[in-house]
């Protein structure tokens, strides 16, 4: 993790243009910037990680960059291409939950400990039952899980054409994506076009164009932190109905929490993002060695999102609730540069200098209204009365000039070197511009004269590099001191909004790289092994300053991290017959993290998280929960008070406030692997991908709330069965109390590993033969079976060991927590793919 509290986020650049991937949705729930390409135009991935490859895009290569490759024609006949898949969708893991006779039978128990009688207890009971035998009989023993969780499904349609003839080369293609979600009220519906076309007029003239436009709707009912979230219905008391008797109409009349499916049936929340992508290039070649190449890409992003909360959900009250948020952002770029080759016999050097700009401009219209005359009537013009309202506009800019050159020595030593100079609106007048220089060494062993004749190593390369890269992820006017607008009694004023800082300037990143590819008995086995050491400084970050001014944080750049690690991989054909191949892909990387330098040493607590001199970046930081006192069932804690020797007072106590906190963990894996073996035999081919991770922590915020032992009327998970009932009892279950907060405090009681191996994904396929395809006119038809998260082996007790609440919200404080987050979908495809 290079940063703190900035933007996370790799680069991405699609077709040498770098596109804006921000959420701004108002719902809660991200949506994915990438949510519009269509995977099926993607004609490669590759993402930079080396220092001296990440540096070419300067002052954005500090989290690593991602370039996407679409597919282009090449010259020839009209080759067309039809890909078809239906896939069905379940959640990879459920959990188990408290059914109604196991209910009762436990906050029967939980208020007799705190105090209430059996009486009291149906008194609370009845509270949230339709009728008594709801609850006393067993009547009713809802499954809000199974109401939450369903089956879903995957649609996917592509089709397309490539070729060129003469001068021209094309690539069109068009796609329809049809996606309903394992969760309730989830949807997404996309359609994609795109147009890449080139055309080399004559000898020194090249013109070309990428285009992409799409359209993705989306439906979905809530985030994960609002209470009309699906995955919150499984807090909803069992014996509590989810309809009412005429088995339509959601019931809120006794639910402990609100219903979900009263949104779901009784709301609109719809997403319309419509997507457009182009680049249009020009390339002039002056001579065989030199040519100037200029690129203008535009990226058009419009998200209009509509809620309706209609007269029957929690907006009962307002007769109706709506709201309706248009959000229109357009980026530009521009590109140009030379390049210069020159070829000797024992030499080869190719030079590049050019400039880039980017301007980024946003704006957002917000209105609401409420006391709609139907519910049939949705939209905000038929609202009684508007409510809020509002618009925004902001902007900034990148200028970036670069010069770069690779030469080649003798054809085993390989330099490269760049220089980056960029300029970034968000920074403070004096700070703005930052120079990024980048640097690699590559040797060739295997073309020296002692290893060329080798019989083992057909390739043996050496590499280091050293790269210095920058990060800019911050608010567009992070530098400056803002005000904010506000309306009191009608009459308009200003207030402080955030406190700015003129030397805010570039997060400085500084990585060397040390790497060795090898290749075995003529590149049959391949390996490549990177050691790493990232080095960043002025870290930006929000540094909290005294509350006195109503202001609490502060942009800055404060503070140093260090990231070290070492990737490993090897790919390897195990055997290569003519009926039969099989080949393996393997990949192992760890990493660690840890803060070097911080404003005056000081630590920087968030709630569960801490930033610490010494430590890895965002580490939980919590009480240490000792499990239960045998004797009465008290929740205990470690002390954890530091001695003089450095250690810990191990002893424990039940009174939560004389625990001390402690760092536990982290939400970073330490190691990440993952395995591809590819087999084909005949016309069959089978591959599977196993991917695991290790090391990390996942802390659940939902946990004193679904195993809390009874703390309040959330249904329960059923671990909470094993409680503690009487003197001698061992278990990590402290008493139940109602309203009795044994136990469900913040500590790492919630705390979880999140080590897992995932089998990710399993495909066979059965390609027909030459002879038969084009019996049928055809070139190829290919049928498959896919399989993706088909089986995770973890000790994890939540849902998913990879989903978590911020897994989408950027930045490391907010890292590794888990609240209501759902799993990921199983999902089984049944496809065919035809070419002719």
């Amino acid at each position: 993790m290079a940063t703190i509290s900035g933007n996370q986020e790799p680069l991405y650049v699609i077709d040498g243009i770098p596109i804006d991937k921000v959420d701004r949705s108002i719902n809660g729930s991200p949506i994915n910037s990438l949510i519009g390409l269509n995977p099926e135009d993607i004609e490669s991935i590759e993402i930079l990680k080396d220092a001296s490859a990440a540096a070419i895009y300067g002052s954005r290569g500090s989290n690593g960059v991602v370039l996407i490759t679409t597919k282009s024609g090449r010259k020839g006949d009209t080759r067309f291409s039809f890909r078809s898949s239906y896939g069905w969708s379940e959640a990879s893991n459920t959990l188990e939950w408290l059914n109604t006779e196991e209910y009762v039978e436990l906050f029967t128990e939980a208020a007799l400990n705190s105090g209430f009688t059996e009486d009291d207890a149906a008194f609370f009971f009845n509270l949230f039952a339709q009728e008594e035998g709801d609850w006393r009989d067993g009547a009713v023993d809802t499954d809000w899980q199974d109401l939450a969780l369903i089956s879903g499904s995957i649609q996917d349609v592509n089709f397309s054409a490539s070729g060129g003839g003469g001068n021209t080369t094309f690539f069109l293609s068009t796609g329809y994506n049809k996606t309903n979600s394992i969760i309730r009220g989830n949807t997404l519906e996309r359609y994609s076009l795109r147009a890449n076309v080139e055309n080399s007029g004559n000898e020194w003239l090249t013109l070309g164009i990428n285009a992409n436009v799409s359209k993705s709707q989306l439906s979905r009912i809530a985030n994960d932190n609002a209470f009309a979230n699906p995955l919150q219905a499984i807090a909803q008391i069992p014996f509590s109905r989810p309809y009412l008797d005429d088995g339509i109409t959601p019931n809120t009349e006794t639910t402990l929490y609100y219903n979900f499916l009263m949104d779901q049936f009784n709301g609109d929340f719809e997403s319309n993002v419509w997507r457009a992508f182009a680049k249009v290039y020009g390339q002039v070649d002056f001579s065989e060695n030199l040519s100037f190449r200029s690129e203008f890409g535009y990226d058009y992003n419009q998200q209009l999102e509509e809620r309706f909360f209609g007269s029957l959900t929690e907006s009962a009250s307002t007769n109706g609730f709506a709201d309706a948020f248009n959000l229109v952002n357009e980026k530009y770029v521009i590109n140009n540069y030379f390049s210069h080759q020159l070829n000797k016999a024992s030499w080869q050097l190719e030079t590049v200098l050019g400039m880039s700009f980017e301007e980024n401009t946003l704006k957002s219209l917000f209105v609401e209204g409420q006391d709609f005359p139907s519910d049939l009537l949705q939209k905000l013009d038929s609202a009684g009365e508007i409510t809020d309202g509002s618009t925004t506009e902001t902007a900034y800019s990148f200028a970036s000039y670069f010069l770069r050159a690779n030469a080649t020595l003798w054809n085993r030593y390989l330099l490269k070197a760049s220089v980056r100079v960029d300029g970034s609106s968000r920074f403070g007048a004096d700070t703005q511009y930052g120079v990024f220089p980048a640097a690699s060494v590559g040797w060739l062993l295997s073309e020296e004269a002692f290893l060329q004749d080798h019989p083992t190593i057909s390739n043996l390369k050496a590499r280091i590099s050293w790269g210095l890269t920058g990060n800019a992820n911050i608010g567009n006017f992070a530098s400056r001191t803002q005000f904010n607008t506000i309306t009191y009694n009608q009459n308009p004023g200003f207030w402080l909004g955030t406190l700015g800082d003129q030397e805010l300037s570039w997060e400085d990143t500084t990585q060397y790289n040390f790497g060795l590819d090898l290749g075995m008995f003529n590149n049959r086995i391949n390996s490549s092994f990177d050691y790493y050491v990232k080095d960043t400084e002025g870290v930006l970050f929000l540094v909290p300053i005294p509350y006195n001014n109503g202001i609490r944080f502060i942009n800055q750049n404060s503070g140093d991290i260090q990231n070290t690690g070492f990737e490993f991989t090897l790919d390897s054909k195990n055997l290569i017959l003519e009926d039969f191949g099989w080949s393996t892909s393997l990949n192992i990387a760890i990493n660690k993290n840890e803060v070097k330098k911080l404003p005056d040493g000081a630590d920087i607590i968030r709630e569960e998280k801490i930033v610490r001199e010494g430590e890895p970046v965002a580490s939980f930081y919590m009480p240490e929960y000792a499990g239960v006192d045998p004797d009465n069932g008290d929740a205990l804690y470690y002390l954890n008070t530091e001695l003089p020797d450095g250690s810990f007072d191990r002893t424990t106590t039940s009174d939560y406030g004389e625990a001390s906190r402690r760092i536990l963990g982290n939400p970073f894996p330490d190691v990440i692997a993952g395995m591809t073996n590819t087999l084909r035999y005949k016309n069959f081919d089978f591959s599977f991908t196993i991917q695991g991770q290790w090391g990390a922590q996942v802390y659940n915020a939902g946990g004193i709330y679904q195993s809390a032992n009874g703390d309040f009327f959330d249904n329960q998970t059923r671990d909470q069965l094993n409680r503690w009932q009487q003197p001698g009892d061992v278990t990590d279950i402290p008493q139940a109390r109602l309203f009795g907060g044994n136990g469900t405090q913040l500590s790492s009681r919630y705390l979880e590993d999140s080590d897992f191996v995932r089998l990710r994904n399993l495909t066979l396929g059965y390609t027909l033969s030459q002879d038969v395809s084009e019996k049928l006119g055809l070139d190829r038809v290919r049928i498959y079976f896919t399989g993706v998260n088909l089986f995770t082996i973890t000790d994890f007790k939540g849902w998913d060991p990879e989903s978590s609440w911020d897994q989408l919200q950027g930045n490391s404080l907010a890292s590794g927590l888990g609240f209501y987050s759902p799993p990921q979908p199983r999902t089984l495809t049944l496809g065919f793919n035809v070419d002719f």
